[in-house]
């Protein structure tokens, strides 16, 4: 029997050391099998950063799979009336934070590492979305482009409070301070939102590599021009951020909807979401 999620979902990933980084610290992972999409962009000293996005896109999509493996992500928790897959994300976020604390901890060498996290499961025609930092997630539903993500970064909250313009904020040398990271502290704060999704949306996950270098009008129209060929996409992005600098490392995931995938005696999302 077909798996339901592979069946519906078209994934592709692409990284890229970028023009200027000695490595990259940015780590994708997928599985179509189980809807999950991942992407980190690490920080810290000498390799740390790399290892702690490593540790974050390894550690939680074995989480969320020996969770999943007993609790189907669409089911709804009786103690929170959300979801399982929400319930899951935050406390699998948050034993990931606390893996990566602890190892920055052991090493000099590691000492500080953290990173940025953008996380989506799929289930049951929705996508629950978990993030920290200022790696985003993008929705191209028909040619409106919107962002599902809101940056947890310094210039985000100068933006927030009319201190700079979206365009003061383009110019700006404080582009990479976030506000929040995975593994920097003791505890985390995860922002969480669910999703209804459609057949024909495609899903862009991206590091700052893409977004710091590439105008969302510019990933807008290749999305709309290189949507039917989500592998020449993902290179694409890729290639634009390299050639209007390529300043940092810059990883993608894009995800294709290619039809309905209601779970199984399912139809609760039908009458529930918090945002469409």
């Amino acid at each position: 029997m077909t798996n339901r999620l592979s069946a519906a979902l078209e994934i592709v990933e692409c990284t890229d050391t970028g023009l200027v980084r000695g490595h990259n610290e940015d780590s994708v992972l997928t599985d179509a099998k189980h809807g999950l999409a991942i992407l980190a962009d690490g920080m810290g000293g000498y390799n740390a950063g790399e290892v702690a996005s490593r540790m974050a896109t390894t550690l939680l999509a074995s989480g969320l799979n020996a969770a999943f493996a007993s609790t189907a992500a669409h089911r709804i928790d009786s103690s929170t009336g959300q979801p399982f897959g929400v319930r899951s994300l935050v406390e699998q976020i948050e034993a990931v934070n606390s893996a990566i604390y602890r190892a920055s901890g052991k090493e000099e060498r590691f000492g500080g590492m953290g990173t940025t996290l953008v996380a989506s499961v799929f289930c049951d025609d929705q996508v629950i979305v978990a993030h920290v930092g200022d790696s985003r997630l993008y929705r191209l539903r028909g040619d409106e482009f919107v962002a599902l993500t809101r940056d947890h970064s310094l210039l985000q909250e100068q933006i927030d409070s009319g201190l700079i313009t979206a365009e003061d904020a383009r110019h700006s040398t404080n582009r990479n301070l976030v506000t929040r990271a995975v593994g920097v502290d003791a505890e985390v704060d995860v922002e969480i939102h669910l999703h209804q999704v459609r057949p024909g949306d495609i899903y862009l996950l991206c590091s700052d590599g893409l977004h710091d270098m590439v105008d969302e009008a510019d990933i807008r129209q290749a999305m709309l021009t290189l949507g039917d060929n989500l592998e020449a996409l993902a290179n694409h992005l890729v290639h634009m951020a390299n050639d209007n600098g390529g300043e940092d490392n810059v990883s993608v995931v894009l995800v294709r909807v290619l039809r309905e995938f209601p779970a199984a005696g399912g139809g609760w999302s039908r009458f529930w979401s918090w945002h469409v």
